[in-house]
């Protein structure tokens, strides 16, 4: 066996979605972010793309992050339709986490890959994320509502008429013990083909 299939599979088994929220005070690394974009870009990629693109928001500029969602938020969704909470949350996030990573993909100009496969290549770097944040013990979140889908937030990160944000990633370090999972057993999910 080329690797330890015990290890990876506790890895992958223990990996959680841990909201901004439940993160401490204790800070991540700049080094640590840097590894998590680095197993990030070993994800697959039909015709060698590399489709993603990640812009990292720590320190000051969480809080502009925080700001721009804010306004976002009141501009997007009609006023009958706001919530306090939602709202109080959008704004609050970035400042709870220790880094937030926009998760973007880059449109390629000849587009001769579908885009469905450029997200997909987007969504495999964002699970490299959340593994490796699993392995450092730290808590990732990737938060997908409907306003990163916007023009503004295009604008907002600089990206180019044909790119897309498809998240914002949370990461801190995580309170209390770390959480359980479960799956349903593959018997539920799996059909075996014979022909």
């Amino acid at each position: 066996m080329k690797h330890n299939l015990s290890e990876i599979t506790a890895v992958i088994k223990d990996r959680r979605t841990i909201y901004p929220e439940f993160f401490s005070d204790r800070k991540v690394h700049k080094e640590q972010i840097e590894l998590l974009l680095n197993n990030a870009i070993w994800a697959p990629t039909h015709g060698m793309t590399q489709p993603w693109r990640f812009k990292v928001f720590m320190n000051e500029s969480k809080t502009k992050l925080g700001e721009f969602m804010r306004e976002l938020y009141l501009k997007k969704v009609p006023e009958n339709e706001q919530h306090e909470i939602k709202l109080n949350r959008t704004t609050d996030r970035p400042a709870r986490a220790s880094a937030v990573i926009a998760v973007c993909m880059e449109r390629q100009k000849e587009e001769k890959i579908p885009e469905i496969e450029e997200i997909e290549a987007v969504a495999c770097a964002v699970q490299n994320m959340y593994l490796t944040c699993t392995a450092y013990g730290l808590g990732g979140f990737w938060s997908t509502p409907k306003l990163i889908y916007t023009e503004e937030m295009n604008q907002f990160l600089q990206l180019g008429e044909k790119d897309k944000c498809l998240g914002l990633f949370y990461v801190g370090y995580p309170t209390g013990e770390w959480p359980k999972g479960q799956r349903k057993p593959i018997e539920y999910v799996t059909e075996w083909v014979e022909m």
